[in-house]
Formats: C-alpha cells, sequence, structure tokens
C-alpha cells in the first residue's frame, strides 16, 4: 500500500486531529503506518505516545537550566555511561540524553521556528535510541522504503544489543571532544552526517551478520545516496569513532577500523585484486587519518599512528609514527621514525610534523 508523504516540517500535533501524527519531515497518515507489514507494535506505541509525551517535553525539568545548561567533558578514550534496555546509564541516569534534551528545549526557546523539528527529533522521545531511530528513519526514507519501516528495524536493532546503545554514546562523546565545530549533542545527533552514517552502519553489519544481506545491502545504498558516505555492511568498526565531514568516506568490505580512531573527508580504505578474502586495511586504534588520504590492500596502520592528509599507503606503518606523502614515508625515516608521544586521534593535529619531515617553504 503507498503511503502519501509531504517534505514540510509539521506543526506540534494537536490532539483534535485524530487521524495524523508528526514525524518531522513528513506526516505519516495512522492508516499508512498501521497497515505497514513491518511496522509492528513499535510504531502503534509511538503514534499512541507522541500527544501524552508533547506537554512533558515542553515542561521545564528539574534537570534543565536555559541559563546554566549542563556540561559533560567525555573520557579521553571515548568510554561514557552505559546504556540499559531502557536507554538509561548503568547508574540510572543518562547524562548524554538528559543534556542533549536540555539543549533542545534552550534552542527551541530561541528559535521558535525550530521548535516543531526540536519536539519531533528530540524532545517527544522517551530514550535516545529512539530519538535517532526516528531521525534516522526520516533521513533514509524514500517513497519506496518508509520512514516508520525503518524506525521499526532502527529501534528493535538499537534496543536489543546493549553493546551498540553504549558505542552509540562513545560515539556522541568522541565527536562532542574532538571537533570544536560541534557546540552541543544535539547539534551532533542532528546534523553531524558522520555519526549518523556511522550509527546506521553499525545497524546494517548487525544486519549482514544474521544473514539479512539484501536489507543491510539496501541499507548500506540508502545512506551512501544520502550522507555520501559508503562503508560495506561487512566492516568492522569499533567504538568511540569520529568521521569528521565525512564526505566521500569509503570503507571495503574486510576493512576493520579500532576504537577510538578518527578519520576526515575523502578518505578510502580500499582493496586491491579482483579476487575475494581480505584485501582491506586494518586501522588499529587512537589512528588519525587526515583528509583525502588513500589506504590501499591488507595493510596494517599501527596503534597511534598518523597518517597525512594526501597521503597514498601502500605497506604497513608502524604504531605511534606519522606516514605522509604519496607514496607515504615515515617521518624520521624507515630505520629510525619519529615516535608520537599523544594519540593523534585525541590530538586531532595534522600539521606539527611538517618541519621534521621537510623544509617545505612558500
Amino acid at each position: 500500500m503507498a503511503a502519501a508523504s509531504a517534505t514540510v516540517t509539521p506543526p506540534i500535533p494537536r490532539k483534535d486531529s485524530p487521524d495524523s501524527t508528526a514525524t518531522g519531515s513528513r506526516i505519516v497518515t495512522r492508516r499508512a503506518a498501521l497497515a505497514s507489514p513491518i511496522a509492528g507494535s513499535s510504531v502503534k506505541r509511538e503514534m499512541g505516545e507522541q500527544h501524552q509525551e508533547l506537554h512533558s517535553s515542553l515542561a521545564p525539568s528539574s534537570h534543565s537550566s536555559s541559563s546554566h545548561p549542563r556540561k559533560i567533558s567525555p573520557p579521553s578514550n571515548g568510554a561514557t555511561m552505559i546504556a540499559t534496555s531502557n536507554g538509561a546509564a548503568a547508574g540510572g541516569v543518562d547524562e548524554i540524553w538528559l543534556t542533549m534534551r536540555e539543549e533542545a528545549r534552550r534552542d527551541a526557546e530561541a528559535e521558535p521556528a525550530l521548535a516543531s523539528y526540536l519536539y519531533s527529533t528530540i524532545l517527544a522521545h522517551r530514550s535516545l535510541e529512539r530519538a535517532l531511530a526516528f531521525h534516522l528513519g526520516n533521513k533514509l526514507s524514500s517513497s519506496t522504503l518508509l520512514s516508520t519501516q525503518l524506525f521499526t528495524m532502527f529501534v528493535d536493532t538499537f534496543m536489543e544489543d546493549a553493546e551498540m546503545r553504549e558505542t552509540i554514546r562513545a560515539d556522541i562523546a568522541a565527536v562532542r571532544e574532538r571537533d570544536p565545530a560541534c557546540v552541543s549533542f544535539s547539534h551532533c545527533m542532528l546534523n553531524f552526517k558522520g555519526f549518523l552514517a556511522c550509527q546506521a552502519h553499525r545497524v546494517s553489519h548487525r544486519l549482514w551478520n544474521q544473514g539479512r544481506q539484501s536489507l543491510a545491502l539496501a541499507l548500506q545504498s540508502r545512506v551512501s545516496e544520502v550522507f555520501h558516505v559508503d562503508i560495506h555492511p561487512a566492516a568492522k568498526i569499533g567504538r568511540g569513532v569520529l568521521f569528521d565531514h565525512a564526505t566521500g568516506l569509503v570503507v571495503g568490505e574486510t576493512a576493520t577500523i579500532g576504537n577510538n580512531v578518527s578519520i576526515l573527508h575523502n578518505v578510502t580504505l580500499g582493496g586491491t585484486g579482483a579476487m575475494g578474502g581480505d584485501r582491506h586495511p586494518k586501522i588499529c586504534d587512537g589512528v588519525l587519518i587526515g583528509a583525502g588520504a588513500i589506504i590501499l590492500g591488507p595493510v596494517r596502520i599501527g596503534e597511534g599512528a598518523k597518517i597525512g592528509a594526501g597521503s597514498v599507503v601502500l605497506i604497513e606503518v608502524p604504531p605511534h609514527t606519522t606516514a605522509v606523502g604519496n607514496p607515504a614515508r615515515l617521518v624520521g625515516g624507515k630505520l629510525k621514525p619519529t615516535k608520537l608521544k599523544d594519540i593523534p586521534s585525541e590530538t586531532m593535529d595534522h600539521t606539527s610534523f611538517i618541519s621534521s619531515w621537510s623544509d617545505y617553504v612558500i
């Protein structure tokens, strides 16, 4: 059954409009949502809860303060609170989600034009997982792939996997800490396509491992079309990962990316040869890969290494070293390469090596 959809941001739903419910950038009719064979009980419950949560979401919270918003300093290793089945942290308080809601309330007050959008995407939901599932569903939907179907797929996947819920928060903390352009947690979730593409990949990767390759590949295709980020569903990605800007990022089927890694735009982790098998790079923990870098083949980039912008890497890079150029060479030389003292993925330092690498002047 075809479902009609509009592309305008709806106002806050009225109680006297029982036939429709606000869904961010689309209005999904109640009949279409319930008729979807994939929608299931999650969508039905979500629709019934929208009106009940409206006034409580916009009302002042005991945790909120528009003049003094909560500040969180994420740990440098990307770790954060462990999410339980209802989205709360192990200690009973999900600090990132509470802070995100405070930020949304503050922004809605400051910019009334965004009030309906912020309500639909953040304030109407009872957990970070449901808000993220809703936002991804709207971003990745099409005329033949409904946002209600995607919402159910995302939220069910998130709530079935406690480790994934923890990883989502580690990724948000990594973006907030390492990217000075990220002004808030809500800004990250709503507007950072690198973060959104990474979370969509985590779902497609789980689907792939469950033997649901067709759905995983369809999701990969939509992420590539919408976010311009192409990550094969079989690729393995750790936690606390930052895809900064992310446009043009390509990650091949057998590639692996460790924990606490930062990768900029137009990076290719590509294969070599037409044969199957292991043919893509292995990126270890704490690695920083600069914009436009190309790494080809099943080469290992050691822990805490740095790959300079625009470099082409074809062989292994030792841990805590810097590789720059085309073809890439180690700063300090192959025999005694200069060792990095800091974790490059955290410092995000792309240029300090230049004085020891060459006498480059303009």
